[in-house]
């Protein structure tokens, strides 16, 4: 029970979006995605080992989800996590306006053993945040495990970050150990809005049947 307890609070800590699970990801959908390789992430070896993860990919291909999923297996494996969308990101990033708040910023990200970055490519970073990230990625390096997902190549990181110099530097190191993953195949999330779509047009007839029952 203190176990469990102590998970809750750590999965807390690591505030993820959504409550994902690889037990219920569906890897039939998207059979481009190397099954043995998530699961082998899901062992934590590269958290003890302290290298670095890169899932790359379009929007929708379960990025997200695997990264969530394995932070999750982190935590129980009682590691600290801490996971931020680039919207997060973006948000943390503006906040300090004082050299004790970016302080505070640096610590929160320094610590965990496991730093999730998810979406990087939705959100161009406002300007002089490069070098904040770029600090935050010196000195996990090799000391802390860094995951990041992206729908745009790491080539592109420059305009990203609205910083070439810093996006080289961050690529330098988070690529140095890193697994890099590169997931394609169609949206889950098109999969999705597909299917209920067919539900909508299979339940329309009942409702219009309904309907024409009652009487005038």
């Amino acid at each position: 029970m203190r176990n469990q307890r102590l998970i809750v609070r750590r999965n807390k800590v690591a505030n993820f979006r959504e409550a994902r699970s690889l037990e219920n990801f569906d890897f039939a959908f998207n059979t481009t995605i190397n099954r043995g390789q998530v699961y082998q992430l899901a062992t934590c070896q590269f958290v003890r080992e302290r290298r670095d993860v890169l899932l790359v990919g379009p929007p929708g291909v379960g990025k997200s989800d695997i990264a969530q999923s394995v932070g999750r297996e982190a935590v129980k494996a009682g590691f600290t996590v801490l996971y931020r969308s680039v919207f997060d990101l973006v948000r943390d990033l503006l906040e300090p306006e004082t050299q004790a708040a970016e302080s505070r910023l640096l610590k929160r990200y320094l610590q965990p053993d496991l730093l999730i970055i998810d979406d990087m490519g939705l959100k161009i970073l406002p300007a002089k945040s490069g070098e904040i990230l770029l600090e935050i990625i010196m000195r996990r390096y090799e000391n802390r495990s860094t995951m990041m997902t992206s729908n745009r190549p790491v080539e592109e990181w420059g305009k990203l970050l609205c910083d070439v110099p810093a996006a080289s530097a961050i690529l330098d190191r988070l690529l140095h150990h890193a697994e890099i993953i590169a997931i394609t195949g169609r949206s889950y999330r098109l999969k999705e809005g597909v299917a209920e779509q067919n539900q909508r047009q299979a339940n329309q007839p009942k409702k219009e049947k309904s309907a024409a029952s009652l009487p005038g």
